[in-house]
């Protein structure tokens, strides 16, 4: 008996010799591996026409059984889930310089007359402070230097006989006042400017000259008036030398947001009994050396020089620490016109309006210590006038005399006195009281400016010519709590953050704070006044009062 041929045997052996080679190339990747076919005995008895056709259906067979190549799993990226800023119609905060003067001279403001306790001079120093915050001022003008002598621990000049009773004697426990000054007023949201007289060499209240004293010292650049004050010679180069580096080494040193002068250059010819400045050495010294000026141009020039010094040397260590100067409120009489009284720039030689011409200062305090009625020496007028000077839009803040206006309701007469600043000036309003007394001795004063215009809280006007770098945004966390939502914010530049302002909408109303620096967290009610809390938000504030960008969260 014969074999018979199987239909397709070789075929379906083909077919099983690829399909198990595929199979083990997918298993044994890149492997080379020998792959044994059936042991199947075939015998085949056909023509070379029949041989073609099957080979002709094996191969479409084979095509049909081609193996798919694998493919690699599809593995979908998760893209970084990026949380999209709430953007909120946030209120304006006001903006207004409210500054008061502190004057140590004499005993005028602080320490209180004889106090020389450590103890006691830093109650008193807070005291004062929290007057200021509490009835939201926002800046102190605190005088280190009434004399040429120091409430800090200088490196030029004598500890002052206004704080420890003696020339040259500091306090006792130890403290430096100026570092706690700052401190404290920082800590309450408050700047601190220093207030310094850069001429004055003594004062008449200031003890008896000793050995300590600046008189003995430079006795070479100081001459002596006939009611008891001694004065440097603004025309000598060691005086402007010794002054401006007695500014520089404050303004190093210190952490300080403002340097401050007052209106005393030459001194007032009363100082002198009417007679004029000795100054008849270095004037002569000026003219053998070829100078042409006329004595009172001279004059003048000295102390241009001195002030234009002083603005570059400050703005070359600190350019946020702005220079201010509060001159005498008239510069001469008939400007504007109808203006009677003294004039500045012929008695003590200081051509305040060039200073305000020149943008040689960041902050103009005229001394406007007059009524707004009498056309003489109108606050309003000479505010007009100063103003048409403001060539540089300066930061103009009047002074206004809170302790004496002559004017029937003292009280009323300063109010008026703001809203008029504000009215004239609005792009920048501001003033500075003389003194801190006007509030202390005066709580009906108190009650009238914080019930009045100094109702809410207030930031710094922006200072837009000097420079600074932008701030972040901060971040918020929100926490729930049981009454109230918890707020913590944070800063990257923790150390270029002033103040914060922080906001809260209950319901369609928004109110906003003001808090320093170093505060970070505050709780918030869940509801006021009947309204839910809807959102938190937070911006930083630096040194020149320039805002961040909010962050906002709801909370509902």
């Amino acid at each position: 008996m014969k074999w018979r041929p199987i239909k397709n045997t070789a075929i379906v052996t083909l077919i099983l010799s690829t399909v198990l080679f595929s199979c083990a190339s997918r298993k044994n990747k890149g492997a080379t591996k020998e792959l044994k076919s059936p042991a199947v005995e075939i015998v085949v008895a056909e023509s070379d026409e029949a041989k073609s056709a099957k080979k002709e259906e094996a191969a479409a067979v084979l095509a049909e059984a081609k193996p798919v190549p694998a493919q690699k799993p599809v593995i979908e990226e998760k893209k970084p889930v990026v949380e999209v800023p709430l953007r909120v119609d946030l209120p304006n905060v006001d903006r207004e310089f409210r500054g008061a003067w502190i004057a140590t001279v004499a005993n005028i403001n602080w320490p209180t007359k004889g106090n020389y306790s450590t103890e006691a001079q830093k109650r008193e120093a807070i005291q004062l402070l929290d007057l200021l915050k509490e009835n939201n001022f926002n800046a102190v003008i605190f005088q280190v230097r009434p004399s040429a002598d120091a409430l800090y621990d200088s490196r030029h000049e004598p500890w002052s006989y206004f704080l420890t009773g003696e020339i040259g004697k500091r306090p006792n426990p130890y403290y430096d006042p100026l570092t706690f000054w700052v401190e404290e007023a920082h800590k309450r949201g408050l700047e601190l400017h220093v207030w310094l007289n850069p001429y004055r060499a003594h004062h008449s209240t200031g003890g008896t000259v000793t050995g300590e004293s600046m008189v003995r010292k430079a006795s070479d650049i100081v001459v002596r008036l006939k009611n008891g004050m001694y004065w440097f010679d603004p025309a000598n180069p060691k005086t402007q030398d010794h002054a401006a580096n007695v500014v520089l080494d404050i303004v190093k040193r210190y952490d300080i947001d403002g340097v401050h002068f007052d209106d005393y250059f030459y001194p007032y010819a009363s100082y002198n009994g009417g007679a004029d400045f000795p100054d008849d050495t270095s004037w002569n010294t000026y003219r053998r050396s070829g100078g042409t000026l006329s004595r009172a141009d001279w004059r003048r020039d000295n102390v241009n020089r001195f002030i234009e010094r002083v603005y570059k040397e400050i703005k070359a260590e600190k350019n946020f620490v702005k220079f201010g100067l509060s001159p005498f409120g008239i510069w001469k009489p008939g400007y504007p016109a109808g203006v009677t009284g003294s004039s500045q720039y012929d008695e003590l030689y200081a051509d305040a309006k060039l200073w305000l011409n020149k943008g040689w200062i960041d902050y103009f305090a005229p001394q406007l210590y007059w009524p707004i009625d009498p056309p003489r020496q109108s606050f309003t007028a000479l505010l007009r006038w100063w103003e048409s000077e403001n060539t540089h839009k300066r930061h103009l803040w009047p002074g206004l005399n809170t302790v004496a206006v002559r004017a029937p309701n003292r009280t009323q007469e300063i109010v008026k006195q703001i809203e008029e600043t504000r009215k004239l000036i609005p792009n920048s309003v501001g003033a500075i009281h003389w003194s801190i007394a006007g509030l202390t001795n005066s709580p009906s004063m108190v009650q009238a400016v914080k019930s009045g215009p100094y109702n809410k809280q207030a930031l710094i006007p922006r200072s837009p010519w000097l420079s600074a770098n932008p701030l972040l945004t901060p971040s918020l966390l929100l926490t729930e709590e049981a009454s109230s939502i918890f707020a913590k914010w944070l800063h990257k530049q923790p150390n270029e953050v002033f103040q914060w302002v922080v906001y809260a909408q209950y319901g369609d109303v928004w109110e906003y704070e003001i808090l320093d620096g170093q505060q970070t967290e505050k709780s918030f009610p869940k509801t006021k006044n009947g309204k839910l809390l809807k959102t938190v938000a937070v911006k930083a504030i630096d040194r020149l009062s320039n805002e961040s960008d909010y962050i906002a969260k709801n909370v509902i």
